[in-house]
């Protein structure tokens, strides 16, 4: 197209993670190939890791983020994703946590403000919305961490009225999160 322009990186990382929001929404079962999983934690050749909730979760292979779980007993699912390479520059955490929404419909804002996650500042955010016109309702909680050389996101949905059932089972995720 002449004229158009060109997403940027984090525009197109915007774009590709509220796209991966929708999938979470109804994430699909998938199987496990590629990834290292070792005493209980999921390691990032992008060097962080995680530890895996139990309970019933299980790996989403079908997704594009570096690790993407879904519950087996209802429509609740998490993502966690790393772009690293150029140093994130000058945009906040919170600017980059506000990109990771881009996409979701009728948005309205439940929580947000700054938080720490492995000693790094990060944003914090919880939305509810839709990933489309016709998706069901969803709650969404974000963690953006800000590296040095890499750009974190934790995330985790489920519908707003089951969304407190698994939220312990986000929030030790994101405690356990750490950079190797």
């Amino acid at each position: 197209m002449r004229g158009a322009a060109r997403p940027t990186v984090s525009r197109r990382r915007a774009l590709g993670l509220a796209a991966a929001l929708g999938v979470l929404v109804v994430a699909a079962l998938g199987g496990c190939a590629g990834r290292r999983f070792e005493g209980g934690a999921f390691h990032s050749p992008k060097g962080y890791r995680v530890a895996l909730p139990g309970g019933g979760w299980v790996v989403d292979d079908a997704s594009a983020a570096d690790l993407a779980l879904r519950h087996r007993a209802g429509p609740a699912a998490m993502l966690v994703n790393a772009e690293c390479g150029r140093a994130p520059g000058a945009r906040t955490a919170d600017v980059l946590a506000r990109h990771l929404f881009i996409g979701v419909r009728d948005r309205l804002v439940v929580e947000r403000g700054a938080a720490t996650v492995a000693g790094r500042p990060a944003a914090h955010a919880v939305v509810d919305g839709r990933a489309d016109a016709d998706g069901a309702p969803a709650r969404i909680e974000a963690y953006v961490v800000k590296g040095e050389r890499c750009v974190y996101d934790l995330v985790y949905a489920a519908p707003p009225a089951a969304f407190g059932t698994w939220r312990g089972d986000f929030r030790r995720l994101v405690e356990s999160f750490a950079t190797e």
